[in-house]
């Protein structure tokens, strides 16, 4: 059971990393995007809601 527990704890580390680096490359890709600008008269696609920072 303590191996069990260990893998899962190493799981979770990986998981917390990949979801950070996730979150930074979602950022990025924000940022990229803002570069690009509507024509008068269009609308603004609908936010999308944030999730809270942990």
């Amino acid at each position: 059971m303590d191996q069990t527990t260990q893998q899962n704890a190493a799981l979770v580390e990986e998981m917390a990393a990949a979801a950070s680096n996730l979150r930074a490359q979602a950022q990025a890709l924000v940022r990229s995007m803002q570069v690009f600008k509507l024509s008068d008269g269009a609308t603004d696609a609908p936010s999308v809601p944030r999730l809270p920072e942990r």
